[in-house]
Parts: structure tokens; C-alpha cells; sequence
């Protein structure tokens, strides 16, 4: 007796692909800025827009859709991980003459470091100074006008003495080597892995420091 012949399956039968979900533009553009910042996290800003179309599995021509070039790119990202995160509640609080200078700078530093103790934000920084890009420039620039300028004002007012002129000439070196003792934690932290140290104790070391050489310098 011979076995009846298999029949093919009907294309009925057949499972259908899975349909691919088509992303708006600024859906599609998010996720690519998101994969760049991961990605010059990882590879600095020597990678290029060639090695992120890949690693995202699209085409350069794609990602120049959404970004014309590298440096708009590097310019979205600079403002999504800086600029976007920036909280004017920071300068709110270095400014509340209600609370005493000491109570003032280490609450802003708790609110600052939880956003700036960031892996992607900390390899980001320092990738673009070995490039040479302007990133690190005009942050900076912004930390010194919007944030240790006032925090030497309001430390002279609170000591007692006449706010500085604003601006450039406003800051104190004592509040540069009191911001960067607490910024090198963050490298500790989120380069070098060491967590021996918890942020609260190097806040509380680097603002006693600080206004114990501010009260010495204003007499």
C-alpha cells in the first residue's frame, strides 16, 4: 500500500514574518542619540558615525537623516547629557540666605553629584578635552558663572564681607579647589571604581575645608 503523497503546507498555513514597527523621525532620532552617547562613552570621540550606524545596524546615510554631520551629533549630545540635566534648583539653593552658607553648599553638592556622578556623563567629559573639543569649555564655563561664582558671594556675605564684582572675577580659586576635591570623587566612583569613600563624607570634608580657608582669607 503506498502512503498518500505529503501535500506542501498552503501559504495560509505558513507563519507570516514579523512585522517591523515603523518609529516616527523623532522617535528614530532619540534612539540614535541615545545610542551615541553610549557609544562615545565607550569610544571617545575618535569613533565615528560610520562605527555608530553599524553598531545600530543602519546605514550612514540613515543616521545623516537625523544628524548632517558629526558635529551635530557630538552638539546633541553635549546638550542632552549637560545641558538637559542641568536643575535651576541648584542655584536656587546656593542662594537661600535662610539656610547657613555650610547647610547651602552641601545640599547643592548632594543634588549636583546624583546627576554629574554619571558613567556616561563622567566618559563623555573627559573624552572630549583628549579631543580637544569645546564641551568641557563651555560646561565649564557655565559652572563658573552660573554656580561657584555665586558660591563665592554668597560665602563672603555670610562671613560677613562685601559680595565680589559678578563674573569671571567673582570666583575664588578656594571654590575651584573645593568643587574639584569633590569632582575627583566622581572619577574614584565611576573610573577608577573605588567606593571605599561615600560621596556625603568627601562633601562634608571638601565644604568644612573650604570655608575654614575662606574665614582665614577674608580675615
Amino acid at each position: 500500500m503506498t502512503e498518500p503523497e505529503t501535500q506542501p503546507d498552503s501559504p495560509a498555513a505558513l507563519p507570516l514574518p514579523a512585522r517591523r514597527t515603523r518609529l516616527s523621525p523623532e522617535t528614530r532620532k532619540q534612539e540614535v542619540l541615545a545610542e551615541a552617547i553610549l557609544y562615545f562613552a565607550e569610544e571617545g570621540f575618535d569613533g565615528g558615525t560610520r562605527g555608530l550606524a553599524k553598531r545600530m545596524g543602519i546605514t550612514q546615510p540613515l543616521l545623516y537623516r537625523y544628524f548632517p554631520s558629526k558635529d551635530d551629533l557630538v552638539n546633541e549630545v553635549y546638550r542632552a547629557v549637560y545641558l538637559d540635566r542641568w536643575q535651576s534648583g541648584w542655584e536656587d539653593t546656593i542662594r537661600d540666605r535662610h539656610l547657613p552658607i555650610e547647610t547651602r553648599l552641601h545640599q547643592f553638592y548632594q543634588a549636583y553629584t546624583s546627576v554629574v556622578f554619571d558613567r556616561n556623563w563622567l566618559r563623555i567629559f573627559f573624552f572630549a578635552g583628549l579631543k580637544g573639543l569645546d564641551l568641557n569649555a563651555r560646561y565649564l564655563q557655565r559652572v563658573e558663572s552660573a554656580l561657584l561664582g555665586p558660591i563665592w558671594a554668597e560665602t563672603c556675605i555670610a562671613l560677613g564681607q562685601p559680595a565680589p564684582a559678578a563674573g569671571l572675577t567673582g570666583t575664588h580659586d578656594l571654590v575651584w579647589q573645593m568643587h574639584g576635591a569633590i569632582f575627583y570623587h566622581g572619577i574614584r566612583q565611576q573610573i577608577y571604581g573605588d567606593r571605599s569613600v561615600s560621596i556625603d563624607q568627601t562633601i562634608k570634608l571638601a565644604v568644612k575645608t573650604y570655608l575654614g580657608a575662606a574665614q582665614d582669607h577674608l580675615g
